[in-house]
């Protein structure tokens, strides 16, 4: 199969490219002096140069170190696509440090587990509504140590700071007077210098990025510095004109592990600007393709939609856009078709997971590409077919099997896992380890890869993966509720859509809107359901456990 890539492959840099041991901070530190005073953040029209940046990376690695943390402490990011998430993140790594990415979706329960789960000792955070009620809850009901608390205003342009403490004082969050709790302004109010530590690239871990691995709940996957400067490297290298005017929409959210790698490391690595959103709105994001003369748009099949379906979308300047990839969940052949042809830009699906650090394969940018597939492995990234029952051994010959990979962006394993990685790993005989992703595909006469079912019981909501045994479990506590499942359903903007299906206790009295509306109130927004389907039975194996493959089967029959 190796030698498919080395006689078929269709991306401008040859597959057997080598990716050398590089550290975090070692990548950010020579684009930034290759950058010096080009731009290397657009918030709303306020630039940060590549130097500000590094200034501001320093600056909060001084400040950590100043109270007290170092290498190997674990701290989260609690934030939108803001500046401070940059800074913040480089200095962590700065510091030998790593960064926990915690989604701003998450509630109260959801990010106290991740942080205690992690060991997480200090977040970084804002002072919105939205956000900072939940971190202060979890610092009083977990072992974290500290909030350090940003404001919006500050970093936005002068006559849209004052705009916005005018108006949106009501987003706005008072920040307590507690000793546990700094301001960002606070933080960063020294000298940028600090003890750099020695950081072993291969063995060092850069970010610990929840996931669900191939089932159950979250866990955290360990990316060292080499599997992100390597991924990051990756991705630019299939560009077939790295250097050339680089401008990305920052919309996707960069404590996904898609945006970290495609947004902002890759970005990095070209000495390119991210011109970045807070969220995505399609109306904002149209007016900044126009307004920044966008060249790159990562994203998930429900953006490319939302756009598509904008009243501005006639009247925005695509002049200077490229290339869109699409990842998270699969692309639709008449989303693609409808885009490229609105836009003129061409989009490109790719693949990857949070344990790949982001990317594994994708569709060449200029080459001819192959719709429905996920394209053609990165370089230096090997993806093999193992038998769908037995891991250890090859899939036969002309059949579909699960998907494993390895390269030199594959995980260390997971965050105090060592029994999930025994389940995720796969040994071949040569002692190359390699992960297995879940997912069932097969592979062409020409290389490229086509998922075509999967294993996993994870959801794909607009790019987010949600967990039916979470969901699950908040039902079992409503008193009416007896057996309860969770599937995905098609959804034409989400690509998927969570729906709950659930007998009653004997007696028990409520229809579904009832515990939908109970229900939903208790979920991350991502999660919430667009039913709950009382049924009188529900379909069980021959043992007697309730079928979630039947299940599906039958709702998919009846349309």
């Amino acid at each position: 199969m190796d030698s498919i890539w080395r006689t078929a492959y269709r991306h401008p840099s040859p597959w057997t490219s080598d990716y050398p041991p590089l550290s975090m901070p070692a990548l950010f530190d020579d684009a930034a002096a290759k950058g010096g005073q080009k731009p290397l953040i657009d918030f709303l029209g306020r630039h940060y140069s590549y130097a500000e940046t590094l200034d501001g990376a320093n600056r909060v690695a001084a400040g950590l170190a100043a109270l007290g943390y170092g290498k190997g402490d674990r701290i989260g990011l609690f934030l939108p696509n803001v500046p401070h998430y940059l800074a913040a993140y480089y200095g962590i790594l700065k510091l030998g440090a790593t960064v926990v990415n915690f989604s701003p979706l998450y509630t109260v329960a959801e990010l106290a587990h991740q942080v205690a789960d992690s060991g997480t000792r200090l977040l970084f955070t804002l002072s919105a509504k939205a956000l900072l009620p939940t971190a202060l809850k979890v610092l009083d009901q977990s072992e974290l140590e500290r909030l350090v608390v940003g404001s919006v205003a500050g970093a936005l342009p002068t006559g849209k700071s004052i705009l916005y403490r005018w108006f949106k004082q009501s987003e706005v969050a008072a920040r307590p007077n507690d000793p546990r709790i700094m301001a960002f302004s606070q933080l960063i109010h020294n000298r940028g210098r600090f003890n750099k530590p020695d950081i072993a690239p291969e063995t060092d871990v850069a970010l610990i990025q929840y996931t669900g691995g191939t089932t159950g709940t979250p866990k955290g996957a360990m990316l060292t510095h080499q599997n992100l400067s390597a991924n990051a490297r990756q991705v630019n290298a299939i560009d077939p004109h790295p250097g050339q005017e680089d401008r990305i929409l920052g919309v996707l959210p960069l404590f996904h592990v898609f945006a970290n790698t495609c947004v902002l490391n890759r970005t990095v690595v070209n000495g390119g600007c991210i011109v970045m959103l807070p969220r995505f709105n399609a109306q904002q994001a149209l007016e900044a393709v126009s307004r920044a003369k966008i060249t790159a748009i990562p994203g998930v099949p429900t953006m490319y939609q939302a756009l598509l379906d904008h009243p501005a979308l006639g009247k925005t300047d695509f002049s200077k856009l490229r290339v869109c990839i699409s990842g998270g969940a699969p692309l639709p052949a008449e989303l693609k078709a409808k885009f490229e042809a609105a836009t003129g830009a061409t989009l490109i699906e790719g693949y990857g997971l949070s344990e790949s650090s982001g990317v594994v394969s994708a569709n060449p940018y200029e080459a001819a590409g192959k719709p429905g597939t996920i394209g053609q492995p990165l370089p230096a990234t090997d993806i093999r077919l193992v038998d769908k029952e037995d891991p250890s051994r090859p899939a036969p010959a002309g059949e579909p099997g699960e998907i494993v990979i390895a390269g030199p962006q594959i995980m260390k394993g997971y965050w105090n896992r060592p029994d999930a990685d025994e389940g995720v790993f796969v040994t071949d005989a040569e002692g190359r380890r390699w992960l297995r992703t879940g997912d069932v595909g097969q592979i062409d006469a020409d290389g490229f890869v086509a998922i075509v079912d999967r294993l996993k019981d994870m959801i794909a909501v607009g790019g987010f993966k949600v967990f039916p045994s979470q969901i699950e479990d908040v039902l079992y506590k409503h008193p009416a509720v007896k057996e309860a499942l969770v599937i995905g359903v098609p959804d034409p903007y989400r690509g998927e859509q969570p729906r709950a299906y659930v007998t009653l206790n004997e007696g028990a009295k409520a229809d579904g809107a009832e515990l939908r509306d109970w229900l939903n109130p208790q979920l991350g927004k991502h999660e919430r359901v667009d039913d709950v389907v009382v049924r009188l039975t529900m379909p069980k194996t021959m043992i007697g456990k309730l079928s979630r493959k039947d299940l599906i089967a039958e709702v998919l029959a009846a349309g």
